[in-house]
């Protein structure tokens, strides 16, 4: 069957949205309703594997027998089609009741669950729970093309319904059915870009000028970049470093379609000037964005929240030597790990006594996003992915 080799190739550890992409391009034949079918099943059972494994009361059942329990127990279809459809002669039997751990009531490793609940206590069961249902679709208006009403227009005329952020300036949530994005005309005429609100807030944070000297240390493919240069409304000098280069291919393309002329991609770790305002948006255990992919928690090893605090340091090292005197450096991550963010800038602090920390969007963030000095968002208290951010500012 062709749904259950899907859902084996998952649990053995592919990624599923590759696994789903390879499924679908070597089965052409299938209908839109069975490529649908075919993907929730892939993904719900791939999101759901622990507690529909609970319910079956073992540990490592078929794909066959997880499907029948996902259709059964969590949709509710009756238990001889679902059976029928999962490919079994007789619909086995489920436990009833509510599952007795965390980790298993929202599906996650046990290790993960446990950090959840040191890290967020009481609210872990929201949190949780959040994680399993799919973010919202988050537009940025490109304010060098257009402004945030005009926007919200041209798409309704290209038949997407949006609603302003709460948080971002420049955010739009898409409302209703998952539009088809890149087929849009205001897509490739550069008017916006498909970006988190929690993540806008981070580039928000840095507050680049016009013509000032801005770093993006850790650029990737230029989401942040892009609204930086917004913010410099094309003026001055906004510099983009990642190693990967492929990355910064991309950034370039899209600097091109968003009208912005004022980027310098550095493909060589950036040395030999100061900038006003550096952002390190870090490489991270991305625990804030595991809503985002059905499997992305069970591919996590979790030595990586450990070891991804040593290279954190290492950026922040290098980017504070770039921050010329009275300029401003941003430590962010999307994840949800005090040795990764609170432990981490704190350590910071003892060692560069040049630098001190400063409220995060004073006058313009929401009361609600700042904890302990930081910008803190999440899914369960604000919608958005989960994200934390440090302010610094350089002595001089």
């Amino acid at each position: 069957m062709v749904v259950t080799g899907a859902i084996d190739t998952v649990l053995a550890g592919s990624p599923a949205e590759r696994v789903l992409d390879r499924t679908l391009r070597s089965h052409r034949a299938l209908s839109r309703e069975q490529r649908q079918v075919l993907a929730e099943a892939v993904f719900n059972v791939g999101l759901w594997r622990r507690r529909l494994g609970f319910l079956l009361g073992h540990p490592e059942p078929s794909s066959s027998a997880l499907l029948h329990a996902l259709l059964h127990g969590l949709a509710g279809v009756p238990a001889e089609e679902a059976a029928r459809l999962a490919g079994l002669g007789a619909p086995p039997p489920l436990v009833t009741g509510e599952p007795p751990t965390l980790a298993l009531r929202y599906s996650l490793p046990d290790w993960l669950a446990e950090h959840f609940t040191r890290e967020l206590g009481p609210a872990a069961e929201d949190f949780c729970a959040h994680l399993n249902v799919p973010g919202p679709i988050t537009l940025r208006v490109n304010t060098l093309r257009t402004h945030r009403d005009a926007l919200v227009a041209r798409l309704r005329d290209e038949g997407v319904e949006t609603r302003p952020g709460e948080l971002s300036p420049l955010a739009l949530h898409v409302v209703g059915p998952r539009p088809n994005l890149y087929g849009l005309d205001s897509l490739r005429e550069g008017l916006f870009e498909v970006q988190d609100e929690g993540s806008q807030l981070l580039g928000l944070l840095v507050e680049a000028r016009p013509g000032e000297t801005v770093l993006d240390l850790c650029a990737g493919a230029g989401g942040k970049t892009l609204l930086l240069g917004g913010a410099m409304e094309g003026r001055g000098r906004l510099l983009a470093h990642d190693p990967d280069a492929g990355r910064l291919d991309r950034l370039m393309l899209r600097c091109s379609r968003a009208g912005l002329s004022n980027v310098q991609v550095l493909r060589a770790p950036p040395e030999g000037f100061l900038a006003d305002r550096v952002l390190v948006d870090a490489p991270c255990s991305e625990l804030g964005s595991l809503r985002r992919g059905p499997d992305l928690r069970f591919l996590i090893d979790p030595a990586r929240l450990v070891e991804m605090a040593r290279l954190q340091r290492d950026i922040l090292e290098r980017a504070r030597q770039l921050v010329r005197p009275g300029g401003r450096l941003v430590y962010a991550t999307c994840t949800v790990n005090r040795a990764e963010n609170e432990e981490l800038v704190h350590g910071f602090l003892r060692d560069a006594p040049g630098f001190h920390l400063v409220p995060p969007g004073e006058g313009w963030l929401a009361p609600g996003c700042v904890r302990e000095g930081f910008l803190f968002c999440a899914p369960h208290l604000h919608g958005t992915d989960g994200f934390f951010a440090a302010v610094l500012k350089r002595e001089g």
